[in-house]
């Protein structure tokens, strides 16, 4: 199986390598403008707004006329928007560089279509995990090549050594990247909003995408509140900080590489996103209770299990949820949820935090991963129903045949 997903891993680890280089720089090149931390706060959600609008729409497209040809839209986006950003003049190319990009990139979708295309139902947890280790992979070296960049050369140059990265993927995509998906005629008059707003429709794949909304909210509520937290809490500087977040990157490329696979194939994709969601209950719990490094492991430890188990076993849940040739627009719908958690989630975490005190960060997080547990459970058991159902069915048609 690994050998098949090598291409797009690599792909996906140059491409991340580029985009987390821009993270951490970004914020500091847009109040060079003279812009205040609102505007910051603005651009991102709109590039999350734009993503939560082009990911189901290029899932879509990617469903009717295959993966490859929308990967190399995404990156012939990303490169012109983050060239841009190396030679912005002012804080409005800034937004119009995120918008290009924002628009064009559905990669996180298109990727996990790609994948689902490869490999079988069963072993999608493991190859959704592998993608996860490489996503953290890239997000080890990224920001440290982006720092040292900036140190020596400027805003400019991590700008264009992101834009560079990303022309190489485009390239290795166009020279090396096989199509994963057949065209099929039946797919011609298969695009527009209404094969969306379908996946909502389908009673086993919307239960799915319930429970991934709740979870996304917790984790990007969490994320949007995590450096603050560390600050308030712990006082921990930005050198302090950026090494924990290496260390936990580095928790989620073992865990996903080694881990995630291996869990899945024993207890289930299921048994194993509630076992995942349990462990995020446990570290949003233990909050405000973190006053030590040994805490501190301990909860970037449950958090680390806990996104890695639910976000993978969740996604493969839905990916084997859905029928094969609506792969992209399924998982396309799924990623755009991570988008709006990116908007909605992060200014009640912070909110939270600036009323309560960072004991409380956690705790919209908290919330919603419970609730996202207690969705697992119930649509376990509806789940549990179905298959029961399709086995009668099943049974019911042996012995039709067989008395015919």
């Amino acid at each position: 199986m690994i050998r098949k997903l090598l291409p797009i891993l690599g792909i996906t680890f140059i491409d991340i390598i580029g985009f987390s280089m821009l993270l951490p720089i970004l914020p500091y090149f847009v109040t060079h403008f003279g812009a205040s931390a609102l505007v910051v706060g603005i651009l991102f959600s709109t590039f999350s707004f734009c993503q939560l609008i082009a990911g189901p729409v290029w899932g879509n497209v990617s469903d009717r006329v295959g993966r490859k040809a929308v990967l190399i839209i995404s990156q012939i986006g990303a490169t012109i928007g983050w060239a841009m950003l190396a030679f912005a003049p002012n804080i409005m190319w800034v937004f119009v560089a995120r918008i290009i990009e924002g628009i064009s990139g559905g990669n996180i979708g298109i990727t996990q279509a790609y994948v689902a295309d490869l490999v079988e139902p069963k072993e999608r947890a493991r190859a959704f995990g592998l993608i996860g280790a490489t996503f953290g992979a890239g997000m080890v070296f990224g920001p440290l090549g982006g720092g040292i960049l900036f140190a020596k050369f400027g805003f400019a140059a991590p700008f264009l050594a992101a834009s560079a990265l990303q022309l190489l993927t485009l390239i290795v995509t166009i020279v090396v990247l096989p199509e994963s998906r057949s065209k099929q005629e039946e797919d011609e008059s298969r695009i527009g909003l209404h094969e969306i707003f379908a996946t909502f429709h389908n009673v086993r794949v919307s239960r799915i995408l319930w429970q991934k909304l709740a979870l996304s909210l917790a984790l990007y509520g969490w994320f949007g509140v995590q450096a603050l937290y560390l600050k308030q809490q712990l006082g921990y500087d930005v050198t302090q900080t950026t090494i924990l977040f290496a260390f936990f990157a580095l928790a989620n490329v073992a865990i996903n590489g080694f881990l995630v696979g291996r869990v899945s194939h024993r207890i289930g994709d299921r048994a194993m996103s509630s076992l995942g969601l349990a462990c995020l209950v446990v570290a949003f719990a233990i909050t405000p209770f973190v006053h030590t490094l040994d805490s501190v492991i301990a909860m970037i430890v449950f958090f680390s299990l806990g996104m890695g188990f639910a976000s993978t076993g969740i996604t493969a849940l839905i990916s084997n949820a859905a029928d094969d040739r609506d792969q992209g627009t399924v998982l396309g719908v799924s990623s755009s949820l991570d988008a709006l958690s990116g908007i909605v989630a992060p200014p009640t975490s912070t909110e939270l935090l600036t009323r309560f005190g960072s004991p409380f960060s956690g705790l919209e997080s908290f919330l919603l991963a419970a609730i996202a547990l207690i969705v697992g459970f119930v649509t376990g058991r509806s789940d549990h129903r179905f298959v029961r159902a399709d086995a009668s069915i099943e049974v019911f048609e042996r012995i039709e045949i067989a008395e015919g």
